[in-house]
């Protein structure tokens, strides 16, 4: 049996900027979309046409030497496996959070991807302990463990993060091909000259998500171009508290005279500058671009307005302004979710993402067994406005001057592409198929996780709760999902039944731990870097009061 699940890809090596040329981003998208249609149960799926969702995955990328090859270093094969999936785009209000520790706040995709790939590593965590086939093996350090070599994690969302990376501006009269742009104007009126050579899809970008944001950016210029290569199927062997926008620490932002990407449908990226120097951090740069055709005509382009997002600044930052088009929005602020008439304390999937990026996407409990942070290498987004520089400004170059963190903690360069592939369920896609007399299109109640372990893998939540879960049973383990923090508490807790005390990791030895809390708090490196990363360029997070995380 053969599943689009589960590819083997044949190697051809990196390129200069890093991107991986074992796979596409198209491929990534691919496999995580077959995956959601043939893997995951039509339960707490959207109705089609009336309900949209957003899905986002964790994808495991292992070079395998290829036998034919065996004298050939540069000769492998990759396999890559989808790992942990979710979807949903909903949160739990303030008021209705858990002391218990018993319901999902947060059911936007990308977390719920994150929380099944959680339990994806305690059960590989669990194999190594008792001597089976495992990601994992032991480090130098005693009672550590690490990566076995050549396995990486890649982080596929549909849709680009709530918060800070969808602040896009919107491109008007692109129905002209764009590829590589240069300055050619004053800072008054940037004036960029377009260089021709492939032809871009029509304007149905302007009417995309209509919940998406606003931009001020630095220069980057690189892209990535994957080679073709050969691909062929595995058979499948069984089933297988707002930003710190302006930080005291932070170096001065670039000005003017930074570039900038705009992805438009092919990829394609737009060099212009759009940054006011005297207000960088609170407003685009009202920008004119300059488009050359094939007969080098020349088209004006404008940016007028952006993408707005519902992701609302941390009291205590920077706020929006609120004010017209571009100046709707401020830009590199933390920002949280909103909720249905109740406020909501989940960051935004941007801040998350930024996060996981320094401080490793695996969570303060499982860093006692770890050597070092477990890292996404690469981010994938699907089909979307989108634009390469601001997706870098939001995960990487927020936190880039970061130091004096623990050695095993960095703040990861991360390679992030952007594949063509459309998902089913996207509100774009939705919005093709609605029928108006049917009612409004709404986003879809339910939200999913599932993880490749053997039991249980699918978790189906509505209002943070398991699905079908009474008013009656509330507030109970009766009604928990498996990702809940209770949940993965007590997995975490069951982990270190599979130890002798003398075998617990340095962190917990001779501690008389017993709540949640007092267990994240013992991870004293990980809790060492979050503190300068708040120190230093989140000071405005928003944190979980201690007594939500009291339990045991």
């Amino acid at each position: 049996m053969r599943s689009a699940a589960n590819l083997v890809l044949g190697r051809g090596g990196s390129n200069s900027e890093g991107f991986s040329a074992m796979w596409t981003a198209d491929e990534i998208a691919s496999m995580c979309y077959a995956h959601y249609s043939t893997k995951l149960p039509k339960k707490g799926l959207p109705n089609p046409g009336q309900e949209w969702t957003l899905l986002a995955a964790v994808v495991k990328v292992e070079e395998q030497p290829n036998r034919q090859s065996v004298f050939n270093s540069e000769s492998n094969d990759v396999y890559l496996e989808v790992v942990a999936m979710g979807t949903g785009s909903k949160c739990v209000g303030q008021t209705k959070m858990s002391k218990s520790g018993n319901i999902v706040n947060d059911s936007h995709a990308e977390v719920t991807a994150r929380r099944g790939f959680l339990r994806y590593l305690y059960c590989q965590l669990k194999e190594a302990f008792t001597n089976k086939n495992s990601i994992f093996i032991k480090s130098g350090q005693k009672a550590k463990w690490k990566l076995k070599p050549g396995i990486t994690f890649v982080f596929f969302t549909s849709h680009t993060p709530c918060g800070d990376a969808s602040i896009i501006p919107m491109i008007e009269n692109h129905n002209e091909p764009l590829v590589k742009m240069r300055v050619v104007g004053s800072v008054e009126q940037k004036v960029i000259a377009v260089q021709d050579n492939k032809n871009i899809e029509d304007a149905q970008i302007l009417n995309y998500e209509e919940h998406l944001l606003d931009k001020r950016q630095k220069c980057d210029s690189s892209s990535a171009v994957i080679p073709e290569k050969r691909i062929k199927r595995a058979n499948e062997t069984g089933d297988i508290s707002g930003s710190s926008s302006v930080c005291k620490n932070k170096p001065d932002h670039q000005s003017a005279k930074g570039g900038m990407d705009i992805q438009i449908n092919d990829n394609q990226p737009c060099g212009a500058e759009t940054m006011s120097e005297t207000n960088h951090d609170t407003s685009l740069f009202q920008s004119a671009f300059a488009l050359n055709t094939q007969n080098n005509k020349q088209k004006q382009i404008e940016v007028s307005d952006i993408y707005r997002t519902g992701a609302k600044c941390v009291p205590g930052g920077l706020q929006d302004s609120l004010g017209p088009g571009i100046n709707y929005h401020c830009v590199e602020s933390l920002r949280v979710k909103p909720g249905r008439g109740n406020r909501t304390l989940s960051m935004s999937c941007s801040d998350k993402l930024a996060r996981w990026n320094i401080l490793g996407c695996q969570g303060a409990l499982l860093m006692h067994f770890f050597e070092e942070p477990v890292y996404f290498s690469f981010i994938v987004v699907g089909h979307c406005p989108y634009s390469d520089e601001v997706m870098k400004r939001a995960i990487i170059e927020r936190c880039r001057h970061v130091a004096s963190l623990p050695n095993e903690f960095r703040v990861q360069d991360v390679k992030i592409q952007q594949s063509q592939l459309p998902f089913v369920h996207s509100r774009h896609s939705a919005l093709s198929n609605h029928d108006p007399s049917k009612g409004r299109l709404v986003p879809c109640a339910a939200a999913l996780s599932w993880s490749a372990v053997p039991d249980q893998p699918l978790d189906v939540t509505v209002n943070g709760y398991k699905q079908g879960a009474t008013k009656k049973i509330l507030e109970t383990p009766q009604a928990r999902c498996r990702i809940c923090k209770a949940e993965l508490f007590m997995v975490f807790r069951e982990l270190l039944t599979f130890l002798s005390e003398q075998n617990y990791p340095v962190s917990l030895r001779n501690l008389k731990l017993k709540t949640y809390w007092e267990f994240k708090e013992a991870a004293t490196n990980y809790q060492k870097a979050w503190s300068e990363v708040q120190k230093q360029a989140f000071g405005t997070w928003i944190r979980t009061s201690r007594d939500f995380l009291q339990f045991h």
